[in-house]
Parts: C-alpha cells; structure tokens; sequence
C-alpha cells in the first residue's frame, strides 16, 4: 500500500520524490504533514550532498543506523548511485521507479521485524 500511495503523490499529487516516500508511509508510520511539507525542499538533488531524496526520505524515515546502511547499500546497488545526478546520468532508474524502489526497500525492512 505504500508504494501505492507514494506513486500517486508522485506521479499525480505534484510532490516530488522524497516528499512522496513520506506520503507513502503517512500512516503507517505516523509522518506528520509538516514533515511532507518541508520535503518540498529535498527533491531533484537538492538534499545535502546531492542524495537522491526518495532515499533521503527512507533513510529519515528508518531509525536504526544499521538498517541504514543496508538500506543505502541496496539501493545504490539497484539505482547505481546514491546521488540524484548520477542516478539520472546513468539512466538505469526514472524518478518513480526511485521512489518505488525506496519505499519497496523500506516496507520490505519495516515488514521483516514484525
């Protein structure tokens, strides 16, 4: 259902990828909207260092720093990259398909420890 929710907001909400990860996991994990709102910063790159914000957003999102690390790892295995730039140089993942692919890592994770 995240995914589901995330890809919506993405594609048809106007929110941009990190902003749509945290749409995805609204109620499941509790995001307030202020936080969704402030994401509005943390699309296209514009995270600190030129992370791609739908990871930004998973990452914020997870709370342990070793689910993290696996997170970023998988991710950037899949994406190619962390980073927005070289993600979209490479061409080997579009912005939605980023952003399902964080939500999926992420629900995927959350589901593991119940």
């Amino acid at each position: 259902m995240p995914n589901e929710k995330a890809l919506l907001a993405y594609r048809k909400g106007g929110q941009n990828c990190a902003q749509s990860v945290f749409t995805g996991f609204q109620k499941l994990l509790n995001v307030p909207q202020t936080t969704i709102e402030e994401a509005r910063k943390q699309g296209g790159g514009k995270v600190e260092g030129g992370r791609c914000g739908a990871l930004h957003a998973t990452l914020v999102l997870s709370k342990q720093a070793e689910t993290r690390k696996e997170l970023q790892s998988r991710f950037e295995e899949l994406a190619g990259s962390q980073l927005c730039r070289e993600i979209r140089m490479k061409k080997q993942l579009s912005c939605d398909q980023c952003v399902d692919l964080a939500v999926t890592l992420l629900n995927q994770h959350e589901h593991s420890k119940i």
